[in-house]
């Protein structure tokens, strides 16, 4: 009865040679509130930058969309792979106690891995399908800490 309850509360213990290893599943929800305000805090500002400093106005972002976009993630890609790569973690992540690892080290993740999953999380938004991987799976990874290696933990 005791292994249910472990798995209801999302906490799994697993048997390493003798030694008891805890992981905690960080919830969906709370990495969707971390995302979201990574998106108010860090985004938006950048979008309000370039739609009317850089390129002039609404309209002219409106007309040249995809360069406005490009633009954006230009600004958008260093600014997230320093914070994930130096501080393990975002404002978003950070405003819910959570951090970003290497899946196997438990340590800091490099900067390749840190790349690709900037690029397979734009990819994930943009083919919304991608996105409810996490409600499939047992340790509530998503495509991106698949791919990458990477996981989310409590701090």
């Amino acid at each position: 009865m005791s292994r249910w309850r472990d798995i209801k509360h999302t906490e799994v213990t697993k048997t390493i040679d003798k030694t008891i290893v805890t992981e905690t599943f960080v919830s969906i929800s709370s990495r969707f509130k971390s995302f979201l305000l990574d998106s108010f805090l860090l985004t938006t500002p950048i979008v309000y930058v370039v739609m009317y400093l850089i390129m002039g106005d609404g309209t002219a972002f409106a007309e040249n969309r995809g360069t406005g976009w490009l633009i954006i993630l230009l600004f958008h890609m260093p600014l997230i792979l320093i914070l994930w790569k130096v501080k393990k973690q975002t404002p978003g992540l950070r405003a819910y106690d959570l951090i970003l690892v290497d899946n196997k080290s438990g340590n800091n993740i490099s900067f390749l891995q840190a790349f690709s999953r900037y690029i397979i999380t734009t990819l994930s938004i943009i083919s919304f399908f991608l996105l409810f991987v996490a409600f499939f799976r047992k340790d509530k990874k998503t495509i991106q800490d698949i791919l990458s290696n990477t996981k989310i933990i409590n701090q």
